[in-house]
């Protein structure tokens, strides 16, 4: 069995936890994300193992590439078995969440309707199940990557489905959830590469009739499955990074991890704003990513991506759809605070007061990055260059704030956003564990 050699950087934030595998040569091979916990070896363990799987396929795509007879269709076969690996990642967890169900049903206060909760817990559980495969077809588009977000959505739209108010109401079926998911969503051990892999290629391999390609296809998988990763050294970082199962030693800060991590991203950065889940970070650094400067918010959540969640649980909707809504505005509502504590008070007030929510969502969103603002000014200012991180990065409305505040005290600045911009402290910490094996 061959082996390879790997660093691993680990980000717990207050809302998400990320991990990013690095080869030996210092590039990026896996990522992987998962919801922040109070148990956080768990959440560090899945996000560790989400990022060996992610792993796992981009050296696939490789090797697919790397073979002559799979070359021209490893553009088109990667997708399809990262989908059908996924499914069955899915399908697994299916089945773990309706054992979970069945057993929170079984508890002595639900006893008197047992029978009746345990065949709605069967016939909504069969509906997810049947519905499974369409979520991961080569055209779907799901609204989040986690299994909590995406049961959820399922399942509760079931439950109204099949609720009765005189009877088994949605709320004792929405509670049956709420007690059921934790335990699945802390099952890591049901997500490996190793697990899922073989049925899923199987189902992509009863289409192929060509059994030479077949082969082929098979031999690359298995060969990457049996590699075996050399964990050479790992760090981790971010807002619990006092609780992450580390020593001491292999921890760093958020702010160096991020300045390097921005720094390896974009070479040319000198500024780097950093908008996470419950704190706001503005950071200079040099030409080599060494941090010169930084200014933190204090430990009040406003202005990060934990009051946009707030304000999305008030709205009844996904965080993923505040900047979407905040684009529509078309007279944007001037906001004079952006306190979580008075969030909600203040909403349903602008709301009573007749105001759209679309320009209410585009003042809090300039708000928000006000408050950023300031964080720039006292750290030195904004560079020529500067790269925006964090998950708020993903957020299009908080980006069209920025750049029009920058673009207003400023001048034209180049901003960089990646895609990847949410892992830039994972792979920060990544890159410090590949710098101190090498000293």
């Amino acid at each position: 069995m061959s082996a390879m050699d790997v660093f691993v950087g680990i980000d717990l934030g207050s809302t998400t936890t990320k991990a990013v595998v690095l080869d030996v040569e210092g590039q990026a091979i896996g990522r992987g994300i998962t919801n922040s916990r109070s148990n956080y070896d768990v959440a560090c363990g899945i996000a560790r193992q989400e990022a060996f799987v992610a792993a796992r396929f981009h050296l696939t795509q490789a090797a697919l590439g790397a073979t002559s007879i799979l070359a021209e269709r490893a553009g088109a076969l990667l997708p399809a078995l990262s989908r059908s690996f996924r499914l069955q990642q899915h399908l697994a967890q299916l089945t773990l969440l309706r054992s979970a169900l069945h057993d929170v049903a079984s508890l002595p206060r639900y006893q008197a309707f047992a029978a009746a909760l345990h065949a709605i817990v069967d016939a909504i559980g069969d509906e997810m199940r049947d519905g499974a495969p369409e979520m991961y077809g080569p055209f779907s588009a799901r609204k989040s990557d986690f299994f909590r977000d995406v049961a959820a959505a399922e399942y509760m739209h079931l439950a109204e489905r099949r609720a009765e108010p005189k009877g088994i109401t949605f709320d004792v079926l929405a509670s049956l959830f709420d007690a059921a998911i934790l335990p699945v969503e802390n099952t890591a051990a049901d997500n490996l590469f190793e697990t899922h892999i073989g049925p899923a290629l199987d189902r992509i391999l009863q289409k192929r009739e060509d059994a030479k390609v077949a082969g082929a296809i098979r031999d690359v998988v298995i060969r990457v499955r049996d590699l075996e990763f050399h964990e050479v050294a790992s760090v981790g970082t971010g807002y619990g990074r006092q609780r992450l199962p580390f020593p001491k030693e292999q921890i760093r800060s958020e702010i160096l991890c991020h300045g390097l991590g921005a720094h390896v991203m974009f070479p040319a950065t000198r500024t780097v704003l950093d908008i996470g889940g419950q704190d706001t970070k503005a950071i200079q650094v040099d030409a080599n990513g060494i941090v010169t400067s930084f200014q933190m918010n204090d430990r009040c959540a406003a202005g990060c991506g934990r009051y946009l969640g707030y304000i999305a649980d008030e709205m009844n909707v996904g965080v993923h759809e505040l900047g979407p809504i905040a684009q529509e505005s078309r007279t944007r509502v001037k906001i004079n605070s952006t306190c979580t504590v008075f969030a909600s008070a203040e909403l349903r007030e602008r709301l009573a007061l007749g105001q759209r929510r679309e320009d209410i969502l585009a003042g809090l969103h300039r708000a928000i990055v006000l408050r950023s603002m300031s964080l720039l000014a006292r750290s030195g200012g904004v560079a020529d260059e500067f790269t925006f991180t964090g998950g708020v990065a993903r957020n299009a409305a908080a980006v069209a704030a920025l750049t029009t505040l920058v673009q207003e005290n400023y001048g034209d600045r180049r901003l960089n956003i990646s895609p990847e911009s949410i892992y830039t402290g994972a792979l920060g910490a990544a890159l410090f564990a590949r710098r101190a094996e090498a000293a």
